[in-house]
């Protein structure tokens, strides 16, 4: 599990959102997006027939796992679904979890954003407030006569949601999928919310609950042919292993000891107590429950990336190298996990080695090319190879994949001056200066004052 800043600037716009009321609303805590490939791509392969379903392309629909324990969950313009931590951890079935990604995925769908209507009905100021973390205030904009106007933005932001409903259970049902999960987890929060205040949730303060609608719902997906169809066992496991790896990265080594005791058997207990062992700082029990594991299924790429990440961060980045590349030579469509090798090729500090990492980077830019931190080890190996105008390249294709289009145009055009004019990398850093704003007259000015900086004229301020 890596902590990577990945289209942070995509989610940091609370207004261009359904159900943005997370950490993720500013661009600092934005950075709290965590990269799994094995969470992702369980996730991937369980939502895909429901998208393909409802009428998108599942490689189209980017979803984003947020290290919050709070539960929400959120759509964005831009195809682009963030799911907490903590609601994945509340859910209790696959088939839950898949429900909550059908829902989100009817908004992508209907396309339903903040600028809609909500924030021509008022309802901006109040969801900003909540977004900022204070629940309270939106609820005095909701008492306050200049803002009645959120009472109208409050009905349409629940015809949204049943129109995300009906979208979603109409798409679980065309899959073949069971839609008992989406009101099963409605119901269980809507039943707190009414006994336990349970509107601290913050999503159900941006995906308002109703009687009605639960009952709206649960009457038409009871109606539908694969209502009784129930998780496999395959994906029961699968599930387990998700909550298993989350608690295991999230919580206190001592805590997943705790609710992983070594009386549990079961993959998903075995895999937690290594993690934990591993964060604990006990290398050779977390190595040894690693082997124990890849002893029963050589074949599992993320029980390599395991091996390897507990060996680098050891400080033994050229031991965990054949981890890392059995895990690449398991999964070569995983750019998180040639990013990893790359990642300690760079670290032997072997300019013999620099070459393969280099590789390695551009294979997993090609697959990801907004992946901040593959850019970032790609102008550090460049560097070292002595390639500044590479080096500088690459960074200023970091600051573009993450929104900083300021920086993106300064390194762009220094790596312009640095590379041979023509050549693709100088083509590239062209792109970028236009695509970040700048016109041609900007990349004239800044031309004129190097080169009256270069003959020694002083510079006018601004």
């Amino acid at each position: 599990m890596n902590w990577l800043s990945r289209k942070a600037s995509r989610v940091s716009g609370v207004a261009a959102a359904v159900g943005l009321v997370l950490a993720a609303a500013s661009p600092a805590s934005a950075q709290s997006a965590i990269r799994d490939t094995e969470i992702e791509g369980i996730i991937h392969e369980w939502s895909a027939p429901v998208f393909t379903a409802m009428g998108l392309e599942p490689s189209e629909v980017e979803i984003l796992l947020i290290n919050d324990r709070d539960l929400n969950a959120f759509a964005t313009r831009g195809r682009i679904m963030g799911l907490n931590t903590g609601l994945i951890l509340r859910t209790r079935s696959a088939n839950e979890l898949l429900g909550v990604v059908a829902h989100e995925g009817g908004h992508i769908k209907n396309r339903h954003t903040l600028r809609d209507g909500a924030q021509g009905a008022g309802m901006q100021p109040m969801l900003m407030a909540i977004a900022a973390g204070a629940p309270q205030a939106g609820a005095i904009l909701l008492g306050n006569s200049q803002y009645f106007g959120t009472l109208s933005a409050l009905r349409y932001m629940t015809h949204q949601e049943g129109e995300a409903d009906n979208t979603g259970a109409r798409a679980l049902e065309n899959a073949g999928e069971s839609g008992r999960g989406l009101v099963s987890f409605f119901e269980n929060f809507r039943s707190q919310e009414v006994f336990s205040d349970a509107r601290r949730f913050p999503y159900f303060c941006s995906h308002p609950l109703s009687s009605d609608r639960i009952e709206n719902l649960r009457r038409f997906v009871a109606e539908q042919s694969n209502y009784d169809r129930v998780d496999s066992p395959e994906r029961v496991a699968q599930h387990a292993l998700i909550l298993a790896k989350i608690h295991a990265f999230m919580d206190d080594p001592n805590q997943t000891l705790r609710d992983y005791p070594e009386s549990d058997a079961s993959l998903p207990g075995r895999y937690a107590r290594s993690i934990a062992w591993y964060r604990d700082g006990r290398t050779e029990r977390a190595l040894a429950a690693v082997d124990a594991l890849l002893a029963e299924q050589p074949e599992n790429p993320y029980f390599w990336e395991l091996k390897g990440q507990i060996l680098f961060e050891e400080g033994r980045a050229e031991e965990s190298l054949g981890a890392h590349q059995r895990s690449v030579e398991l999964k070569p469509d995983a750019p998180l996990l040639r990013i990893n090798l790359a990642h300690a090729l760079i670290e032997t500090h072997d300019p013999a080695k620099l070459d393969q990492a280099i590789a390695e980077l551009k294979r997993a830019t090609a697959l990801e090319d907004d992946n901040t931190m593959a850019w970032r080890l790609l102008s550090q190996a460049y560097a070292s190879q002595g390639k500044e105008g590479e080096a500088r390249l690459a960074s200023a294709e970091m600051y573009f994949a993450a929104g900083a289009e300021r920086e993106a145009t300064q390194f762009a055009l220094r790596a312009r001056d640095m590379l041979r004019p023509g050549t693709l990398e100088w083509t590239r850093a062209m792109d970028i200066v236009f695509a970040s704003g700048a016109t041609q007259d900007d990349v004239d000015e800044v031309d004129r004052r190097n080169t009256r900086r270069d003959r020694g004229g002083v510079i006018p301020a601004g």
